[in-house]
C-alpha cells in the first residue's frame, strides 16, 4: 500500500513543476516579445531555469520511489 502512496504523492507533485515550466516559458516568450535585441541573454538564463525545474521534478520522482 505505501508504494501506491507514493506514486499519488508524485502524481500531485508534478504539478508544480508543470505549473513552473509553464510560467517560466510563458514569461520567456513574453519578454523576447517586448525586447527582441535581448533573445540571446533571455533564452540562456530560461534554460538555466529549465534545468532547475526539471532537477526539481526529478529529485520528486526519486524519493517517491526512495521513502
Amino acid at each position: 500500500m505505501e508504494g501506491s502512496l507514493n506514486v499519488l504523492g508524485y502524481g500531485l507533485a508534478t504539478l508544480g513543476p508543470g505549473v513552473g515550466l509553464g510560467l517560466l516559458i510563458g514569461k520567456a516568450l513574453e519578454s523576447v516579445a517586448r525586447q527582441p535585441e535581448a533573445a540571446g541573454m533571455i533564452r540562456t538564463t530560461m534554460f538555466i531555469g529549465i534545468a532547475v525545474v526539471e532537477a526539481l521534478a526529478l529529485l520528486g520522482f526519486v524519493l517517491a520511489f526512495a521513502i
